[in-house]
């Protein structure tokens, strides 16, 4: 079950409020917060269009960059097993801790890999 929307290749997280009996979501990799809401799932996705529609068209006459810029860096917290593990296995294969997290990542990308957070 996924709990996206996809639209213009903008994504959004949907989520359900039972007290107020209302779908909502947000839409993810903007700068700004840009927040919808249906009563059920036709009207959920129809005003995650138009979400995302009036935001690029706001975007553009503002000469605004829709889009929020990554720069590549970021810091990655993990077990202290789990950064020896990594170091060892990365110092096996000849190459540096960076270049395995990269390979890590890039390989769960393109396998498009479920994170299981139970």
């Amino acid at each position: 079950m996924s709990n996206t929307l996809t639209y213009k290749e903008y994504i959004a997280s949907v989520e359900f409020c039972a007290e107020d009996e209302v779908f909502y979501g947000r839409v993810l990799g903007i700068n700004d917060l840009i927040t919808f809401e249906g009563s059920d799932v036709k009207k959920l996705k129809s005003a995650f269009n138009e979400a995302v529609d009036d935001y690029l068209e706001t975007c553009k006459e503002l000469n605004k960059e829709p889009n929020k810029t990554y720069k590549g860096v970021f810091n990655v917290r993990v077990d202290t097993s789990v950064h020896k593990q990594a170091a060892l296995i990365a110092s096996q294969n000849q190459i540096t801790l960076n270049e395995f997290v990269k390979r890590a990542i890039s390989f769960a990308i393109e396998n498009k890999a479920k994170l299981s957070l139970s």
